[in-house]
């Protein structure tokens, strides 16, 4: 392993991408300290501080902590997904996005123009309601509110995001890993040193046993090694590609096979969930003194197995949800017709779609039943084992399936250009799977 990471620094170019990809990195979390002006940054901290397991926590979780510092990257990446998430779903039902995703590397680039417009529009909603937002805390976290404090706010936040999406952008085409993965990637462990402090701290005050926080590190080393064997794990169904005969050419005559990774809808299952499942605490934060309203919250507080139970049956039904939005059988089952595939033993056409439909539900329930248990593990942790906050994040949810699977597709890149150069790549009994291969 680290002759191979001696490697990558042997080649020119693998090198200057891992190097320009760091220097970006450095930039995006420099811009996570620059305050956003007329904001006073402690008292908003201690505030978020107050503020656990809400929807502003999860946010700045992925902003890296510069949501609570009123940071210029405040906003981070998530309207850039959220503007993916958006016109990904209306190429689901909208005739004219559709078009453009078979329209193959021209409608490629019409969504990611869209992209981007619907991420300044994002942006800009939210920018606007974090100032609203900001001057609801009071004088004692904005001093001067009003149109100027709103306009300053939504220049900055705005800018900052799109100058972030234009970075991710730069990381993809000219450096290594999918940018706007790792931005989330990095934002998340972030987090990582202070969450072990705080571990180490409750042994230091006798809070908790050495053993017991032995045992604690090695469940999440034994967690890391089970979600990546699940991350890593494909349903292969075989296709058989006839031979055709053009002209004095032969076409077609292979076998090949449709990978369906069994966690390829589980981080944004969880995200989904997660989202609507802190929605409660969210509501509760500006609920004041209404017996009846906090009374029906109370059921959603993450001591409450009701909040357990909605909480893991919402992720088995945005599993089945995301996977029926994201993958259509009927138009796998009418490309592969259309180039002379057929899957042995079973007809063309509409049966072909029936039984991709058939493997892709038997698929996802397991592996919806496993993002549930990973979800819930952090709240466990935190109930049984007295686990801070902070640090029962990297244990489960979308913190740890993203860190996986942001790793692994990194390392596989860099692998393939080592294997390229005949290097020995990092494992070397066989190539290491992103997850998109």
């Amino acid at each position: 392993m680290i002759k191979s990471f001696q490697n990558i620094f042997k080649i020119p170019e693998l090198k200057s991408r891992v190097l320009f990809t760091l220097g970006i990195i450095v930039l995006i979390r420099l811009g996570g300290y620059i305050l956003i002006p007329g904001i006073n940054p402690q008292a908003l901290t201690q505030w978020f501080a107050q503020k656990q397991n809400t929807l502003f926590q999860l946010y700045d979780v992925f902003a890296g902590g510069a949501l609570s510092r009123a940071a210029v990257f405040g906003l981070g990446i998530m309207p850039y997904i959220s503007a993916s998430i958006i016109i990904q779903l209306l190429g689901t039902v909208v005739p004219y996005f559709q078009r453009l995703q078979k329209e193959g590397e021209e409608g490629r680039k019409k969504i990611n123009q869209l992209t981007r417009y619907g991420t300044v529009f994002v942006a800009s909603m939210q920018a606007l309601g974090a100032s609203l937002f900001l001057e609801s805390l009071g004088p004692d976290i904005v001093q001067n509110p009003g149109l100027g404090f709103r306009f300053i706010v939504m220049i900055t936040m705005v800018t900052g995001t799109v100058l972030i999406m234009w970075m991710g952008e730069q990381i993809t085409e000219r450096g290594i890993g999918n940018g706007i993965s790792l931005i989330i990637f990095i934002g998340i462990v972030d987090r990582l040193p202070v969450a072990i402090y705080d571990e180490i701290r409750q042994i230091a005050g006798g809070n908790r046993n050495l053993i017991v926080e032995l045992f604690i590190f090695a469940l999440l080393l034994a967690l890391i090694a089970l979600v990546v064997l699940v991350t890593e794990g494909t349903r292969r169904i075989p296709v058989q590609y006839a031979k055709r005969v053009i002209g004095r050419k032969v076409y077609g005559g292979q076998s090949t096979y449709i990978p369906i990774r069994v966690s390829g809808f589980g981080v944004m299952a969880i995200i989904f969930a997660q989202s609507l499942m802190f929605l409660p605490q969210t509501i509760q934060t500006f609920a004041g003194e209404n017996e009846f309203l906090l009374r029906v919250l109370s059921y959603f507080d993450l001591g409450s197995p009701v909040y357990w139970a909605i909480y893991a049956l919402m992720i088995l039904f945005f599993t089945y949800f995301y996977a029926a939005v994201a993958f259509n059988p009927v138009d796998v089952a009418d490309n592969m017709q259309k180039y002379g595939g057929f899957i042995p033993g079973v007809r063309p056409g509409k049966f072909t779609a029936e039984y991709i439909d058939h493997v892709l539900s038997r698929v996802m329930l397991p592996a919806a039943g496993f993002f549930a248990i990973v979800a819930i593990l952090p709240y466990f942790l935190q109930k049984t084992l007295n686990v801070s906050t902070t640090f029962s994040y990297f244990f489960g949810g979308t913190s740890l399936l993203i860190m996986v699977g942001v790793a692994l597709d990194t390392l596989q890149q860099m692998e393939s250009h080592l294997l390229m150069r005949h290097y020995d790549g990092f494992l070397k009994t066989g190539k290491l799977r992103g997850r998109r291969s």
